[in-house]
């Protein structure tokens, strides 16, 4: 499914990467543990996160992850905006808490990687 589908289906708002949209999301990984992720996501997948600070840009960028979507209306810092555009990383924001988004997901046939 495309990163554009899930973000028109779930109402999930583009913070970076809006030019981006067409990737194809192959799974999805939630974890706020940077080293989890970079030990276990794996490529092509959306990252389900409450972590709003830069790094979370480089891990996805190491992870050649399609996005990263910040969940219970967090809202990402500055730099981690700047980030986003300057790596290609979209980054999306729900009001959802991660339970609930990772359910969404698998009902549009997104499971985990």
């Amino acid at each position: 499914m495309k990163l554009k589908e899930i973000v028109e289906k779930l109402q999930l708002t583009v913070k970076t990467g809006a030019g981006l949209l067409d990737r194809e999301v192959k799974g999805g990984y939630v974890s706020d543990l940077m080293s989890d992720v970079m030990a276990n996501a794996e490529e092509g997948s959306l990252w389900i996160t409450l972590q709003i600070h830069q790094n979370v840009v480089a891990v996805a960028v190491m992870k050649s992850l399609a996005g990263i979507v910040l969940i219970n209306s967090r809202a990402p810092e500055p730099e981690t905006i700047q980030k986003g555009e300057e790596e290609g990383i979209p980054i999306m924001v729900t009001d959802m808490p991660a339970f609930e988004l990772a359910g969404r997901l698998f009902a549009l046939g997104i499971s985990g990687g």
